[in-house]
């Protein structure tokens, strides 16, 4: 008996998600309409609508068209029910925005973080949150965190972020027992393709994508049916370090000629200032102070022989890099985020150039690259959104409750 009550009550729970995300799916929409798209009962969709509207997640908004007989009530997410906070351990700044059920970023907050003390990161991180939860912003029913490194989502531990100094930190744990919130750690670059492909508008729910992220770091999120894909230990889409040139320049994970030393923007910079000497009549030759990723930018859109040089053999890395996941994968929309979008289509073109140049013909040839939408709320809004994507459940926690 007990193992029938079990089961009903999962199939009602399913059911009631199928509906709340077909609300989501849609600005608005009828109940007719909910039960032809996700083929339950029509008396089944009203009950659960029912719940919906008691709960405080829907709303009833007016009448839409009719296709015969009455005109249909429509429903619609009210969007500020429930909110969540979303964080982007980025390098060179922390941020933690308040995301309500619709992605709008209600409220920001920003610290500059450029050290590799990681004790002072776990304080901004609390810096962050205190005041995010201390807002007007109520009820907050999850932290979702992006970071930098190598993370075992399941567990909520930061296994090693060589440029936040963290090592098997379990995050998860340290800001559930401060902050008596659910909450969820991720790569930053998976949380960014969820961001992504969630809020850009450009994809569908259940299509493949690559999107490959890159700052001071390389790294990928693979959706796969729509699905964020992690590999057994978490650690898919490390494609940082992949070896690129035997006998390269030295990587932060010890070993030499990975992707991030040649494609990444410290190596960018680095390699740019190394080169200088045999470039007396760069643009960048005349430069007093360091040079900065903006003005390599500026004088690669000039023509400049150094920065199209070392603009020009990082997209080729790239393209090598990404050649393997075209190969292995086979999914044919790859999307770049961060710093280095900043170099336009060209850049974008030499990379296409290289991969194709790299895998075989006829996959290579099907395959997109583009440019993501969202820059640094990506991440933040895909952290948050994380927590939402299979599972509906802590919205209607004690504390989701209006």
């Amino acid at each position: 008996m007990a193992a029938q009550k079990a089961t009903h009550q999962l199939t009602k729970q399913h059911n009631r998600d199928l509906v709340l995300r077909t609300i989501f799916e849609h600005e608005s929409i009828s109940r007719a309409e909910i039960a032809r798209q996700t083929q339950l009962t029509r008396a089944t969709v009203s009950d659960l609508v029912a719940e919906l509207i008691e709960a405080g997640l829907v709303e009833e908004v007016g009448y839409g068209s009719s296709s015969g007989g009455k005109n249909p009530i429509l429903l619609v997410l009210k969007a500020n029910s429930r909110y969540l906070i979303g964080c982007n351990l980025a390098q060179d700044r922390f941020i933690g925005s308040v995301v309500n059920l619709r992605g709008q970023i209600m409220e920001t907050v920003e610290i500059p973080f450029t050290g590799t003390d990681g004790q002072q990161a776990l304080a901004h991180v609390y810096e962050i949150l205190d005041q995010l939860t201390t807002k007007t912003w109520q009820p907050i029913v999850g932290i979702g965190v992006g970071t930098p490194g190598l993370v075992n989502t399941r567990a909520g531990v930061v296994v090693d972020a060589v440029n936040l100094n963290w090592q098997d930190v379990p995050l998860a744990r340290l800001l559930t027992d401060r902050y008596h919130l659910p909450v969820t750690v991720l790569n930053d670059s998976q949380a960014t393709a969820i961001g992504e492909f969630v809020y850009s508008g450009n994809y569908r729910s259940d299509e493949n994508a690559i999107v490959i992220n890159i700052k001071h770091g390389i790294g990928a999120g693979i959706l796969i049916n729509g699905r964020l894909f992690q590999g057994d230990g978490g650690g898919a889409g490390e494609i940082g370090h992949i070896l690129v040139e035997e006998d390269g320049p030295a990587c932060r994970c010890g070993r030499k000629g990975c992707l991030e030393t040649i494609a990444n923007t410290r190596a960018i910079i680095q390699r740019t200032e190394a080169l200088l000497p045999e470039y007396p009549a760069s643009i960048l030759s005349g430069h007093t102070s360091e040079i900065g990723l903006n003005d390599i930018e500026k004088a690669y859109h000039q023509q400049d022989a150094l920065a199209v040089r070392v603009i020009s053999d990082a997209a080729a890395a790239m393209g090598k890099s990404i050649a393997s996941l075209v190969g292995t994968l086979n999914i044919r929309k790859i999307v770049f985020t961060g710093y280095m979008n900043k170099f336009g289509q060209r850049w974008l073109d030499q990379i296409q150039q290289s991969m194709q140049a790299s895998s075989l013909t006829r996959l290579a040839a099907d395959t997109r690259l583009e440019m993501g939408d969202l820059g640094f709320k990506a991440c933040v809004l895909g952290s948050s959104a994380y927590m939402l994507l299979d599972d509906y459940s802590l919205l209607f926690t004690p504390g989701g409750r209006s």
